[in-house]
């Protein structure tokens, strides 16, 4: 069987799912392409996509938050954005250009990990160029803008079943909602005791452990984070991740030689590791990105929501906050006093561990690619039958 995973680069998350779902299809014997959608098409528009959605989320939020909310509800608002969508008329305009993409590489079935690709895909089934089943994949805890515009697709992943509602309310029918969850690397879903974990990366079983994390470029303000945690009335362990931020990396270094006792730093550029600092600590600091947050709960770490960029991480917030499984950090609650209110409550941990069990997805990659594979073995079944009965 192949499969053509379509992905587009507009952060780490959505080639990170791709690559969650790639490993387990190949394990189960499927060819596996994947792809950035922008970068056949156009080079250029994929550096705009990814440049613009960084540039406007950070420079302009107030900006993005209000065009991102009347993109959720385009005919509510004082404007109509459902025609001025620029990159679904790009992808009107380039959806032959993409068919030869599929004759280098003919594919049983698309996934699709972007709204962006799926609506190219959406194009070319409205066009009847392309007959072959097509999934999208969600990987946010909300239904991005744009999802209720791709109904020639056959099933639209999402990260769990309590956003249902939400997705019928989006127009979206519910016979195509596969709740199965965000997929991700199965090494979250192993089994690896904090003192193992600990005994790994060199550190002191026996003191809190913290992990800071700012998504695979680093956006957190970590510095900021780590000076009010050193004021922390007991001894801390903090392992902050900078990501491919270079320069925070560097401020770390420099800044780990001036803290005194209160607490130890240990700074680190991009690694493959998370999983073993998620199983070494007692809680996570992060910006609530889709896929970070989906390894947290595969791993029951319980989060303290920082930075989130407007739009779907301010919706990925909402969601994890309103189920009991994070607390959200703001001007008047201080990541500090948040961190000493946790620690002090060991109830609320293992309540916030008892939720996280309950909505967590861990095995949706596999799930996924199971529910793949056996789609592939029936359709093959129906059309060597039908074969037979010409």
């Amino acid at each position: 069987m192949k499969v053509l995973i379509l992905s587009v680069t507009a952060g780490y998350g959505h080639h990170a799912a791709a690559r969650a779902v790639s490993d387990q299809l190949l394990a189960r014997g499927a060819e596996v392409k994947t792809i950035d959608v922008y970068q056949v098409l156009s080079p250029a528009v994929k550096q705009a996509i990814d440049k613009g959605y960084r540039l406007t989320a950070r420079r302009t939020p107030a900006l993005y938050r209000k065009v991102y909310g009347l993109a959720e509800h385009p005919h509510s608002g004082w404007i109509d954005t459902s025609g001025i969508n620029m990159i679904q008329l790009f992808n009107k305009l380039n959806a032959a250009k993409f068919q030869r993409v599929l004759r280098d590489f003919p594919a049983d079935l698309l996934l699709c990990t972007h709204v962006f690709a799926a609506q190219l895909v959406n194009e070319m089934k409205k066009r009847g160029v392309l007959t072959i089943p097509a999934w999208g994949i969600v990987t946010d805890y909300t239904l991005y803008p744009y999802w209720e515009d791709v109904p020639c697709l056959d099933w639209i992943v999402t990260a769990s079943e309590l956003l249902n509602l939400a997705a019928v309310k989006r127009g979206l029918n519910p016979s195509r909602l596969l709740p199965l969850g965000i997929p991700i690397q199965a090494k979250f879903s192993q089994t690896l005791n904090r003192k193992e974990a600990a005994a790994l990366l060199r550190l002191d079983p026996k003191l809190p452990t913290v992990l800071i994390m700012g998504g695979s470029l680093g956006y957190a303000d970590s510095r900021k984070i780590i000076l009010q945690l050193a004021h922390s009335p007991q001894p801390l362990q903090i392992l902050a991740v900078c990501g491919r931020n270079q320069k925070q990396y560097s401020q770390l270094m420099k800044l780990k030689a001036q803290l005194k006792d209160s607490c130890t730093l240990y700074p680190y550029g991009f690694t493959d590791y998370v999983d073993i600092m998620m199983s070494a600590a007692d809680c996570l600091i992060t910006k609530p990105g889709g896929l970070t947050v989906t390894e947290a709960l595969a791993k029951k770490l319980p989060m303290l929501l920082v930075n989130p960029l407007p739009g779907h991480e301010e919706r990925n917030a909402e969601f994890l906050v309103n189920n009991g499984v994070a607390v959200r950090i703001t001007r008047t609650f201080p990541v500090d006093e948040a961190l000493h209110s946790l620690f002090l409550n060991p109830q609320r941990l293992d309540m916030m561990r008892a939720m996280m069990h309950s909505l967590s997805h861990p095995d949706a990659a596999e799930k996924l690619a199971d529910f793949v594979i056996e789609l592939g073995c029936q359709n093959s079944s129906e059309a060597k039958e039908l074969n037979e009965g010409d």
